[in-house]
């Protein structure tokens, strides 16, 4: 019992740690990555479809991504999904592919997304600790209900902690890495 919820409070930490790694990779730092797309989506015949779905995007260059429909047709969709997204970059067309020239960030910019990316890390800190007061909550009703011991209870509390500790150290660590990477490109 005690055991399953600390495995279900893990997989939950682990999941919000899956999600700041994938918004992390999503964030423009001078660079050209396919993840920067991976929000935008694409109305491919009535259906909101992500662009990665109708079209090979590959990196050429360090600061230029080119997408390539499948589908030719779907070339003015893309460019116009592209525009009305918070990205910031113009789209340029030859008929067959698009390429997007990412801008070189100016010092300003970078220390704006660097705040953004500290916000965003600070949030998933408060999502794995509200899994940990969840947890304690939980050990708690075991230990009035008489399921388990105070000892259990205070063990199941320790193993939590642990694992708070080392998810919120984690997320640090993938916080420090892409404020490394805005801040030196």
């Amino acid at each position: 019992m005690v055991k399953g919820i600390i495995n279900q409070t893990e997989d939950k930490m682990k999941k919000t740690l899956d999600v700041f790694r994938r918004e992390m990779a999503s964030v423009k730092a001078g660079r050209a990555s396919a993840a920067m797309l991976e929000k935008i989506s694409v109305d491919y015949y009535g259906t909101p479809t992500p662009i990665n779905q109708v079209a090979n995007i590959s990196v050429p260059e360090p600061r230029v991504l080119l997408i390539q429909p499948w589908d030719r047709s779907s070339l003015a969709g893309i460019e116009k999904a592209i525009q009305k997204s918070d990205l910031g970059i113009n789209p340029n067309s030859d008929g067959n592919s698009i390429r997007l020239v990412v801008p070189q960030l100016t010092e300003d910019r970078r220390r704006e997304i660097v705040k953004q990316l500290h916000k965003k890390a600070e949030e998933e800190r408060v999502a794995i600790r509200h899994e940990r007061r969840g947890a304690l909550e939980q050990f708690k009703i075991l230990k009035k209900d008489a399921k388990i011991s105070e000892d259990e209870e205070k063990r199941a509390e320790s193993e939590v902690q642990k694992l708070t500790d080392r998810y919120i150290k984690e997320i640090d660590h993938v916080l420090e890495l892409k404020e490394k990477e805005v801040l030196e490109v």
